[in-house]
């Protein structure tokens, strides 16, 4: 094929309606299990806030997906000793958003933000600066290992969708992500 053919092949490609490249589209899914398998090979999380209290993450927090609509729900049991007093379990309830890196090939949880903190054991007094406190933490386990990952040696559409994001949604009990070479 010489220059102008190549050049005339390519206008065509460029030139035809999104609809019509929708074959060159590949749809991706994971599940809540695939997202908690991953979670669990993480450790437990230990944030020291100065010497006013410690929170603890001992083991991987949950994971729901779509409900609400469109976010995940992120369930964890967070001990918390405040000034040096025996650790007080925590019940946290938040939400965030998911994220696609390019260079990585991965999704993160964007935007994680503690919603609800149940801690009958604690005096209300502390509720603000614990669930700003609890957000941060969320912030950082999640920020830089991601919740799932593009595997090469997963499934065939998996390992060819090496391409753009085109969307993702969430939906309950999984997420479907559409990627595309351009």
């Amino acid at each position: 094929m010489n220059i102008p053919q190549f050049l005339c092949c390519l206008a065509l490609l460029l030139g035809c309606s999104a609809p019509t490249l929708a074959f060159l589209e590949q749809e991706i899914s994971f599940s809540e299990a695939d997202i908690q398998n991953e979670l669990a090979k993480r450790g437990p999380l230990e944030k020291r806030y100065g010497d006013l209290f410690i929170a603890s993450m001992p083991e991987a927090p949950r994971i729901q997906l779509g409900e609400p609509a469109e976010r995940l729900t992120i369930h964890a049991r967070v001990l918390l000793s405040l000034a040096g007093a025996p650790a007080v379990p925590v019940d946290l309830r938040g939400t965030a958003g998911l994220r696609y890196d390019d260079q990585e090939k991965a999704f993160y949880l964007d935007q994680p933000a503690a919603e609800s903190v149940h801690a009958p054991g604690l005096d209300p007094q502390w509720r603000g600066l614990i669930e700003h406190s609890l957000s941060r933490m969320l912030k950082s386990y999640f920020r830089k290992t991601p919740a799932y990952r593009l595997r090469p040696d997963a499934s065939p559409q998996e390992s060819t969708a090496r391409w753009l994001l085109r969307s993702v949604r969430i939906a309950p009990g999984r997420v479907i992500a559409v990627l595309a070479p351009f």
